[in-house]
Order: structure tokens, then C-alpha cells, then sequence
């Protein structure tokens, strides 16, 4: 039996098919190229010495995603697919909306009709929005988000919850992941944003590599120590072995659990730049910019959950993943085109 990657290719898509394969997993890839190569499937191939199916398919695609579950053995899903900058979404909501909303709902549809009734959700820390106390535990309300982004988030979580008290015997983890940052060690897969990057440690890494002049600091004037925001940065290698952690136990136990995947510290966006300059070597300019809208002073995970019933930590810190970022970008400095 197979596990089906949607968004495989993706950033998170590409780290944890690495992991799920290194489990002795099969798994089968779909992925519309949207933010994503699919020459990062072929690195995994190589990173793993593992062959896979690799198709081409967007998700709100209902014949050829039916046609996906006919084709291979299908007994699982991870769901990554789905559009994720929190500026855009702020701009062109809709598109949001119809993507990953429809998007996940066709998916849904396409499980039930094969009797496939396992999912892991690749859902955000953006869903507690911004009434909560840090650290955020999944027992905290959620909703109050900020972003278009983070409310299809919250929208799915609730559409999987539904579901699950619908149908009981479903099996649903939905991970709340906090900023996830590094690249896997080899050096072969890594972030590869499209345009201008959306997140802060491939924006760094881009002025490091001198694809950018400067890097902006998104406000300073925030409640924190030194004024900046401060995250939970996960080093996405730690964040794919979740996945699988969590995908174990979805397949044993019925309903709909909730877990954080983070490392309960919080990072301020000077720490990281100076954690990168220190890591490397390497001198990173930066002004100060006004404040994004959307995002908020502090996020960082209360994890015990994980790690209680899942038996999952974060292992790697800060200066790990800056160490893995800045040698996937020196050696990919136009991320997958070369």
C-alpha cells in the first residue's frame, strides 16, 4: 500500500517524502508545479535511491485525481497542496479560497469514493490567530485569523472535523507547523520560492548568495526584546519526521486529533539573521520596513502534545538550519533552474 503526497514537490512536500521513504513507505506524488519543480522529486530520487510515481495533477482536478486512486494502491493521504503567501492571500483572497478550499474538498470526495480514509493535514500555527497566549497549545480556541491564508486553514481544520463527527470512521491528524526553515543536509533539496521570497530565511539566504541587495525587517516596534517578531523556526527535516510520526498513529487510531509541531522556542527575526551570520560567516545587510499586515508580535508552540503521543521532538536548532539553508542555496543559487 502507498501513501499519497499531494504537493510532493513542494518545500515541506519534497523533505517528507525523503523521510516517509527512508521509513520504508511507498508513496505515489501529485503536484501541479504551482510553487514547486519537479525536479525536486528526481533529487529525492536520488537523495533516496528510490523510485515513485511522480503525476502531474491539480487537485481540483476530480477526474484525474479519481484516476490517481484507481491507478496505485492508496491506503493513505498527506495533503500539503495548497497556495501559502501570506501577502498574497491579502490581496487576492479568492484565489485562496478556491484553491485550497476547493482544492482539499475535491480531495475528500476523491478519498471517500476509493474508501481511502486516512489524512494528515498540513495545517498552521496561523489558525490560533492573534487573541491567543503564547505559547499556543491545541486546546486553545482557534480562528481569529489574520489572513486569508491562515483562515483557509482554519476553514479545512473545521471541514476535516466535520467530517470526522459525519463519519466516524475516518482517521485525521492535523498538524499545526510553526515557520519551517533549513534544507536537508545533503544539499540537494531546499526552499525554492518562486520570485521574490515570501519567508524570511530564503529571503536571507538570497541576499547571502547576492541575489538580493538587503534583506527587510517587517517592523521593529513590536512587544518583544528587541522589537522584532519573534517565531517558532522548525527545521524542516524535524517537521517531515513528524509527518511520518503522525501518519503512523493515523493509521491506528480513529477521529480526528490535533497536534503542534515546533520546538516551543521563540526566535526573534534579528536572532535568526545574526544565527545565520554566525553559522556562516556571512555579513547579512538589512533595513527596517513598516510592519506586514497580518502578522503578529510572537508565535511559538507549546509541542509537549507531540511528544507525549507521538513521541516526536524537534532535534536540529537555529544555527543547524541556517548551516543546511545557506548550503542548499550556494550550491542551487537559482534554486531548482541551477
Amino acid at each position: 500500500m502507498a501513501v499519497l503526497i499531494t504537493g510532493g514537490a513542494g518545500y515541506i512536500g519534497s523533505h517528507t517524502c525523503v523521510e516517509l521513504l527512508a521509513a520504508g513507505k511507498e508513496i505515489v506524488v501529485v503536484d501541479n508545479y504551482a510553487n514547486s519543480s519537479p525536479e525536486a522529486c528526481r533529487r529525492v530520487q536520488e537523495i533516496t535511491g528510490k523510485q515513485f510515481p511522480v503525476i502531474e495533477c491539480d487537485i481540483r482536478d476530480a477526474e484525474k485525481l479519481a484516476a490517481v486512486f484507481r491507478d496505485y494502491p492508496i491506503d493513505s493521504v498527506i495533503h500539503f497542496a495548497g497556495l501559502k503567501a501570506v501577502g498574497e492571500s491579502c490581496r487576492v483572497p479568492l484565489k485562496y479560497y478556491e484553491n485550497n478550499i476547493s482544492g482539499t474538498v475535491t480531495l475528500l470526495e476523491a478519498m471517500k469514493a476509493a474508501d481511502v480514509k486516512t489524512i494528515v493535514f498540513s495545517s498552521s500555527a496561523t489558525v490560533y490567530g492573534e487573541h491567543n497566549q503564547v505559547p499556543f497549545k491545541e486546546d486553545m480556541p482557534a480562528g481569529g485569523t489574520t489572513n486569508p491564508y491562515g483562515t483557509t486553514k482554519y476553514f479545512i481544520e473545521i471541514i476535516l472535523q466535520d467530517l470526522c463527527k459525519a463519519e466516524p470512521d475516518w482517521s485525521v491528524s492535523l498538524l499545526r507547523y510553526f515557520n519551517p526553515i533549513g534544507a536537508h543536509e545533503s544539499g540537494r533539496i531546499g526552499e525554492a520560492p518562486n520570485g521574490i521570497p515570501n519567508n524570511l530565511m530564503p529571503y536571507i539566504a538570497q541576499v547571502a548568495v547576492g541575489k538580493r541587495e538587503q534583506l527587510s525587517v517587517f517592523g521593529n516596534d513590536y512587544d518583544t526584546p528587541d522589537g522584532t517578531g519573534v517565531r517558532d523556526y522548525i527545521h524542516v527535516v524535524d517537521l517531515a519526521k513528524g509527518h511520518v510520526k503522525a501518519l503512523d498513529r493515523a493509521m491506528q487510531v480513529k477521529g480526528c486529533e490535533i497536534y503542534n509541531l515546533g520546538t516551543g522556542r521563540g526566535v526573534s527575526v534579528l536572532e535568526l539573521v545574526h544565527a545565520f551570520e554566525k553559522a556562516n560567516g556571512i555579513k547579512i545587510p538589512y533595513v527596517i520596513a513598516p510592519r506586514r499586515p497580518g502578522d503578529i508580535a510572537y508565535s511559538y508552540a507549546d509541542a509537549s502534545k507531540a511528544k507525549e503521543v507521538l513521541g516526536w521532538t524537534a532535534q536540529k536548532d537555529a544555527e543547524d538550519a541556517c548551516r543546511d539553508t545557506w548550503r542548499w542555496q550556494k550550491n542551487n543559487p537559482n534554486g531548482y533552474e541551477g
